[in-house]
């Protein structure tokens, strides 16, 4: 499964950053807005710097392993619609896919309400209760990406 279009729009809204620092919404962070290494472990503020090579591994790694496989099994359908697929990978990869699990948006997603999941989508847009305009710009990149009409 082609992940590339994911890839660009994690790299786009996450930016690259060698050291640990807390995200917006207070978790420790680093690379490409990685939170956990391969291994599981949590990444800590006293972690050491990170290439950008091995962020970016890292980052794919997470795309295919952790996230694919559970928007496959929450959103079958999107697996039809290549472009939207790796929206909703971004979208999870931001969010957690808890988030999508239990949200009217993939309910949307899996009916076909196209239109209803761009809306869903755009809800998408605060981080530590304050609207943020990276994510406002995020979820439009990801709404773009679902199928018209």
């Amino acid at each position: 499964m082609d992940l590339d279009i994911a890839i660009e729009l994690v790299k786009q809204f996450e930016g690259f950053r060698n050291k640990p620092y807390l995200c917006p919404a207070g978790i420790p962070t680093i690379g490409y807005g990685s939170t956990h290494y391969a291994d599981g472990r949590a990444v800590t503020l006293a972690d050491f710097p990170m290439s950008k090579e091995d962020a970016h591994a890292l980052m794919e790694a997470e795309l295919r392993h952790r996230y694919l496989p559970k928007v496959i099994l929450y959103c079958p359908n999107l697996v039809q619609h290549p472009k939207a697929l790796n929206a909703i990978v971004d979208f999870c990869y931001n969010l957690g896919v808890g988030r999508l699990q239990t949200s009217t948006l993939r309910k949307k997603l899996n009916a076909g309400d196209w239109e209803e999941a761009q809306e869903q989508l755009r809800k998408w847009v605060r981080g530590g209760g304050k609207i943020l305009p990276g994510l406002v710009a995020r979820r439009e990149a990801e709404a773009a990406l679902l199928p018209v009409g």
